[in-house]
């Protein structure tokens, strides 16, 4: 019986196909706009996730001023000494490395080529906190750190903007006014958390920029490692305790200084993302509702058309049960090739979007599941009026139906 109601119900469809899929448009664009939603906002959340996890491994970022931003008070507040980050790496337990960093924006040149970039004075403890790697090249000796020699690292977009195919490694660069030997080129981390091309850089001993370049003895950043499974609460607290004492702020003093957790940033970002990631699905999961009362529309407008049929079916001795089965099948059939051809066309959206705005195609086995059967049971629910419609015709009155 089921295999005859279901040859049935595809016959009735195939009879009229431009019809039947006007019917499951809605429910093709309801599933691939879910699953589309979903998918590039699951890809933007992991992309987020992985561009913060490049900052740092479990990584505490300490800077003047009260609070981070415009208005946080940093010009006000004093700056950090290199000799802040020595004491935090070597008193507070569950730090694995402490840099301290300062910047400066300058023009480089080199090859008769200008380029604009950041130059950033640290210590090498400075490349391993932010995950970086060296492409080629060595990083600093003691001596070299020590004495603020004329040596320098640069990113991949320098290289590229300054040598071009020639080799940078060895060659001389001129960093504003003083000349520097590049001894390592990084290995390329891409665009940064917040659109920033990370590898736009010159990266040099911290003394070599604050006598050549700054000319002052002032630390911007303190960056600070924990290690692996470290109770985050706890060294902070600690880190603030010493930093206070290192500050000789009193006990009625108010920090002068604030602390930011890039990992408590990357879940609130990841928490927006995905917020909005919910939101964009249940929008899209209307039109879902909207292809659902379409396949009750025609549905109503078969049983309409087809009175004559049915009433042949019941006075040859069909049952009630079967007529509806049938009707109640056909709007199944509908809403779940709806669902179907919706999955492909949200692959294949998923896919391009995902490309063009440069976030990982993550497929969410779940996501797709779920909005299939979904759109099957549109079909139970919208198909069954019509079908206990059909199946409730008075087979004589049915017959005389013109």
């Amino acid at each position: 019986m089921w295999i005859n109601t279901l040859l049935l119900a595809l016959r009735s469809i195939r009879r009229n196909l431009m019809r039947s899929f006007l019917t499951i448009l809605g429910i093709v664009i309801g599933v691939s706009a879910v699953i589309t939603m979903v998918t590039v906002g699951n890809g933007a959340t992991q992309a987020v996730q992985s561009q913060i996890s490049g900052l740092g491994t479990n990584l505490l970022q300490v800077r003047p001023g009260q609070r981070m931003g415009p208005g946080s008070g940093g010009s006000s507040a004093p700056a950090f000494k290199d000799t802040d980050a020595e004491a935090i790496a070597s008193q507070i337990g569950g730090v694995t490395a402490a840099a301290p960093e300062a910047r400066a924006a300058g023009t480089l040149v080199a090859n008769g080529r200008n380029w604009s970039s950041v130059i950033t004075g640290s210590t090498n403890d400075w490349l391993t906190i932010g995950n970086w790697t060296l492409a080629s090249g060595r990083l600093f000796t003691a001596g070299e750190l020590r004495a603020g020699a004329a040596v320098c690292l640069i990113g991949e977009t320098v290289r590229r903007e300054l040598y071009g195919n020639s080799p940078a490694l060895g060659e001389q660069l001129r960093v504003q006014q003083i000349s520097c030997e590049v001894v390592g080129i990084l290995a390329s981390k891409g665009q940064g958390a917040f659109g920033n091309d990370q590898d736009d850089l010159v990266f040099m001993p911290l003394k070599t920029l604050q006598r050549r370049i700054t000319g002052n003895t002032q630390v911007d950043t303190l960056l600070v490692s924990m290690a692996e499974g470290s109770d985050t609460t706890r060294v902070k607290a600690s880190m603030t305790q010493l930093l206070r004492e290192l500050r000789k702020l009193s006990s009625t003093d108010e920090n002068n200084f604030n602390v930011l957790d890039t990992k408590q940033l990357a879940d609130t970002l990841s928490g927006t993302t995905e917020t909005m990631t919910m939101l964009l699905g249940a929008v899209a999961a209307v039109s879902l509702l909207v292809g659902g009362i379409g396949i009750m529309n025609i549905m109503l407008v078969s049983v309409t058309e087809r009175t004559r049929e049915i009433g042949l079916r019941l006075a040859i001795g069909a049952l009630e049960r079967e007529v509806l089965l049938q009707f109640l099948i056909e709007a199944v059939v509908l809403a779940a090739l709806g669902g179907l051809i919706g999955i492909v066309l949200a692959t294949a959206a998923s896919l391009g979007l995902s490309a063009m705005m440069g976030v990982p195609y993550v497929f969410n086995t779940g996501v797709n599941l779920l909005s299939f059967l979904f759109s099957a049971g549109i079909g139970v629910l919208f198909g069954y009026f019509p079908a206990r419609r059909a199946a409730r015709l008075d087979p004589i009155e049915a017959l005389r139906h013109e």
